[in-house]
């Protein structure tokens, strides 16, 4: 072992198994009379290692364990599709299903299923030595909602990336998230009912040290059960998932942790130096408010690793990591839908939020001069339809509600029920002093628009413009794309 905890380099040639030795591992991998469909010989191509097809798991019912192996020593990723016949993440007593993974008999991640529609899904697991290991899914029954039995996962693959790549680095230094069991919110195992982890990803930030560079980790929870309200999630963020970054940390050139530089998003936003356990590298945190800020003392039952491996690209709205992750919009419509948040009917002329197949999903990329004016001065965004003198704002009307941070943001526009892409007219920039100052706003386009198909699921977009649009007092709206062209 190393420094830190984490196995040294040098082991890996001494986890090196003979042909015979392998062989037989592999075929006693399955459990009792448990039937697998996995391969005696488990495929190698470049998603990594085929672990199993097709695998049911159900409640009360023993584990599916599999083995398989790792090609060479490094940081391991487990991709597959799962799905709960059954789960909805809309309806009580059945939100989800919930499976855990261990890997080697270590607990590695819990998987919550919140829908009976196959989704692809991929999880850190730890780092592994080259050779054979074993995978073991288990239904879990006392965190599954009573709704739900079984669930089905297929597509098993483990991928292993070098501990020197840039992957490797990336996973080596991801947090591992431990679930929400805040009294006053729900059970001990509330993380597989609401406010749930979705998706993680990672961004690569300058450091002021040569050769080093900042890791920040970001986590997509289905919504916040406090913090900020849902209509101004719609109006500043464009959502009602919950998004915040949960870890950072300055590493050298050797991709080695620069001691004291751990910190994590706590209570009321702080920003807190990480002084809890890590396996190896890698921080355990624990869901512990209500709009999921983190605690670095762990002690929920429930276990979080989603893949960090996604990078936001430089420029983009936080909101793209769930563009490119489209299952999570029914998630967040049916978790709303469920706790009672949709106004019905649906109405445009009130702040409350209505159903979010009705709202148009846009991306502005904007800055405010003076930068220390951005506080002072907010961007709205307005929809004209054909045939209808309405003005349709992202804001409401309320100044308060308008994005007021530079960059690329993400923000919401409702419209009338049944409205559809061909009949919108024009997509307009508005400029919203919170305190006037006199400040501009640059407008520099629009990245994606986009409308929510029947199923929650986003439709194509069909805006991507550019050009700079300058909004100041005494002129503080442009015309940012017209039907007309």
């Amino acid at each position: 072992m190393n420094g830190n905890g984490r196995p040294s380099r040098r082991t890996s040639a001494n986890s090196r198994l003979g042909g015979a030795v392998l062989a037989a591992l592999l075929a006693a991998s399955t459990i009792g009379s448990v039937p697998t469909t996995a391969s005696a010989a488990p495929e190698q191509d470049r998603n990594g290692t085929r672990v199993a097809s097709n695998v049911m798991v159900k409640r009360g019912q023993h584990a599916r364990t599999t083995a398989f192996v790792a090609p060479r020593t490094g940081e391991a990723v487990l991709t597959l599709t799962s799905r709960a016949p059954g789960a909805s993440w809309q309806t009580e007593g059945s939100e989800s299903g919930v499976v855990s993974v261990h890997v080697d008999n270590r607990y590695v991640t819990d998987i919550v299923i919140p829908s009976d529609q196959a989704t692809a899904r991929s999880f850190t697991i730890g780092h592994l030595t080259k050779g054979v290991h074993t995978l073991r899914l288990q239904f879990a029954s006392d965190r599954s909602p009573s709704g739900v039995d079984s669930a089905r996962l297929s597509n098993i693959s483990v991928r292993v990336h070098d501990e020197n790549s840039e992957e490797g680095l990336v996973l080596r230094h991801s947090p591992v998230m431990y679930g929400r069991n805040v009294a006053d919110l729900g059970s001990r195992f509330q993380s597989a009912t609401t406010d749930t982890p979705l998706i993680a990803y990672h961004e690569v930030l300058p450091a002021t040290a040569p050769g080093h560079r900042i890791l920040q980790y970001t986590i997509v929870w289905s919504n916040e059960d406090g913090g900020t309200d849902s209509p101004a999630l719609m109006a500043r963020w464009g959502r009602t998932t919950d998004i915040e970054w949960a870890y950072r940390v300055e590493v050298d050139a050797r991709g080695d942790a620069v001691p004291g530089t751990g910190v994590y998003q706590a209570a009321n936003h702080q920003t807190l130096v990480f002084a809890g356990t890590r396996e190896g590298d890698r921080p355990l945190l624990e869901t512990c408010t209500s709009n999921n800020n983190m605690c670095d003392e762990v002690d929920d039952p429930m276990r979080f690793s989603p893949s960090t491996l996604e990078a936001l690209p430089a420029g983009a709205a936080r909101e793209h990591q769930m563009d490119v992750n489209p299952w999570t919009y029914p998630v967040m419509a049916q978790e709303m839908l469920r706790e009672g948040q949709i106004e019905s009917p649906s109405d445009p002329a009130t702040v409350q939020v209505g159903d979010q197949r009705t709202y148009l999903y846009v991306a502005v990329a904007h800055t405010a001069t003076p930068a220390a004016e951005t506080s002072a001065v907010g961007l709205a965004v307005g929809v004209r339809l054909k045939g209808d003198d309405t003005l349709y704002t992202s804001d409401h009307d309320v100044p308060t509600s308008s994005v007021n941070r530079d960059g690329t943001a993400a923000t919401t526009v409702e419209l009338p029920a049944g409205t559809r892409q061909s009949d919108i007219s024009e997509i307009v920039a508005l400029r919203r002093p919170i305190q006037e100052t006199g400040a501009t706003l640059t407008v520099t386009g629009i990245s994606r628009a986009f409308l929510l198909k029947d199923d929650y699921y986003p439709d194509a977009s069909f805006v991507d413009v550019s050009g700079s649009r300058t909004l100041t007092q005494e002129a503080p709206t442009a015309v940012l794309w017209s039907a007309n062209g």
